[in-house]
């Protein structure tokens, strides 16, 4: 089990990445785009300067839904890899069944 402050603050990062996301975007694509001027272009990157670090998508960590541990991470299920297999070693996740040969 992760430890709950590491938890707590992911979320917290999930909610400002939420928040900023249309300002972000849009800033960014201002930032990016090569045919605008100089001067738009240095004053949206100000302007994505002022929003607050943990507003970065990249900032936020995938972690397990239940532990809340980091690594070992599979999207497609949003679990980890320990506890991936302990779940479908019980059955309880459909179409996932143990392999042998």
């Amino acid at each position: 089990m992760a430890k709950l402050s590491s938890i707590n603050k992911n979320e917290r990062r999930k909610k400002l990445v939420k928040k900023y996301a249309g300002q972000y975007a849009r800033l960014k694509a201002i930032a990016d785009d090569e045919s605008l001027d100089e001067g738009e272009r240095l004053i949206a990157r100000l302007k994505l300067a002022e929003i607050p670090r943990n507003a970065n998508p990249t900032r936020v960590r995938n972690r397990c839904a239940t532990t809340g541990r980091p690594r070992g991470y599979y999207r497609k299920f949003g679990l980890n890899r320990i506890e991936l297999r302990n779940l479908g070693n019980k059955g309880l996740i459909p179409g996932l069944t143990k392999s042998s040969w």
